[in-house]
Order: structure tokens, then C-alpha cells, then sequence
């Protein structure tokens, strides 16, 4: 299994050189540089507080983002309706894992922490209530691993299941906008839309082909809510070109 992940990824980056993509451990994290075309992104475990506001937001500006969800998540019914609004409007809907299993160690060598039938097992229960809510299977290609965290093993074993792990595009700080209001490594959301148009400056390519991942909500002990500016980043961006899609749309080639 590790020479075939090796080879895995060997054969991503050549993939990369040739169609303009970037990865991370065989995982995509950037589209075609070549578009004024950004992936707006979400992931939820148990929080959607921002889910109104960031769907609402979408609708105003006629764009599409991308949902990544939990199995967790569709157990109550008030995320439930929020995921069916998500496909009634043409949004992107995939997994995020069932459980919300880490997979690999946050230090040391990213050795795979659980065993293949048990991730084979949690990836397929959140495919079957993703599909519940109306999403065939097949069209839920793309999907990110829990905590945006995974190894060249799990990208080989989602490769097995007809899933493509793909990750967010460093260079902002937009991630980051979960991190509770305490905590010492909170980021404010003025730093954090500032670091995105930043990077759209400073980068050669601005932000094309930018999967920029933020989350459909951060939980009461943060009150600095970012998705409050999402509309702002959206308008400003589309002054600047910039064209929102759903991911299997920008990565489809």
C-alpha cells in the first residue's frame, strides 16, 4: 500500500504540471490558475449557525458555493432542512466523514490512525444519508477529509470508493475563522478577509482556482463571525472578475 500511494502520487503531480492544478499529498488544493473562478467552500460537524445568512448571500450574488457535511450534521432537523435548501438551490453537497474521525496524528510521522474497513465504513454512511437528502451518489465525487487532515493513504482509499479528497488553498487565513474567542490563536475576521484580498494582490494568478474553505458555522464561544462577511468578500471579489462556482464544476477537467 505504501508503494502504491507513493505511485499515487507521483502520478498527481505529474497530472499537476500538466493541467495547472496544485496538490498536497495527493489531495487537490487548487483549480485551474488559468480562470477567474473561485470555490467557495463550507464544512460542518454540529454548528450551521451561519447557514442562512451564507445561503442567503449566494442566492443575492446568483453564485453557487460547496457544502461538506458530516454524518453528525444531518441528525437534527433543523440542519436537515438546511442541507435540502443547499441542493434545492443547486449547491454543491458532499462528505465530510461520518464521525468526524481524525485520521492521522497531529504530530509526528502522518501515519493512518484508523483501519481501512473502518474508514471504508464512516465514508459510506455519510454517502447514504447525503443521498437521503437527494444527492445521487455520483454526484458526490469530491469530498475533504475531517479536520482538512488526511495522508496519501487515505487519498489512495477515498480513490477506491470513486471519491477525489480535495483540501483548501493556503495563503489565507480563512480556515481559521472557528477558532474561539479565548483561544491564543484566534484570528480576527477582519484579518481574515484582509489575508484573502491580500493574497489576491500579492499571488501571480490572484486567487484563480482558490478552494477557499470557510465553515457553515463556529459555535456560540465565538462571537466574531465571519460569515457576517461574506457578502462583503463576495462583492468586492466580483468587482475584481471573480466568478463563484461549485467545485466539480472548476475541477471537472
Amino acid at each position: 500500500m505504501k508503494y502504491f500511494s507513493l505511485l499515487f502520487a507521483c502520478c498527481l503531480t505529474t497530472f499537476a504540471s500538466t493541467n495547472n492544478f496544485e496538490f498536497r499529498e495527493g489531495g487537490i488544493i487548487r483549480g485551474p490558475k488559468d480562470k477567474k473562478q473561485i470555490a467557495l467552500m463550507f464544512t460542518a460537524d454540529q454548528f450551521a449557525e451561519g447557514g442562512k445568512v451564507i445561503l442567503d448571500e449566494l442566492k443575492k450574488y446568483h453564485s453557487k458555493g460547496s457544502f461538506f457535511f458530516t454524518g453528525n450534521f444531518f441528525g437534527d432537523p433543523q440542519r436537515r432542512a438546511l442541507a435540502k435548501r443547499i441542493v434545492k438551490e443547486g449547491h454543491y453537497l458532499g462528505s465530510h466523514s461520518d464521525t468526524h474521525p481524525l485520521l492521522c496524528p497531529w504530530e509526528g510521522p502522518k501515519k493512518t490512525l484508523v483501519t481501512k474497513e473502518f474508514f471504508r465504513n464512516d465514508v459510506e454512511q455519510s454517502l447514504k444519508k447525503i443521498e437521503a437528502i437527494g444527492v445521487k451518489r455520483n454526484n458526490c465525487k469530491y469530498w475533504i477529509p475531517p479536520y482538512e487532515y488526511y495522508n496519501e493513504e487515505i487519498v489512495a482509499w477515498s480513490r477506491e470508493l470513486g471519491l477525489t479528497v480535495i483540501n483548501y488553498t493556503p495563503g489565507t487565513r480563512s480556515n481559521a475563522d472557528y477558532i474561539e474567542d479565548d483561544a491564543k490563536n484566534f484570528v480576527s475576521s477582519k484579518v481574515i478577509y484582509d489575508s484573502i484580498l491580500k493574497k489576491e494582490q500579492e499571488d501571480p494568478n490572484g486567487l484563480n482556482g482558490f478552494l477557499l474553505l470557510t465553515h457553515f458555522g463556529a459555535g456560540p464561544k465565538r462571537t466574531d463571525k465571519f460569515f457576517n462577511q461574506l457578502g462583503a468578500l463576495m462583492d468586492e471579489l466580483q468587482k475584481r472578475g471573480y466568478e463563484f462556482v461549485r467545485v466539480d464544476k472548476m475541477l471537472k477537467h
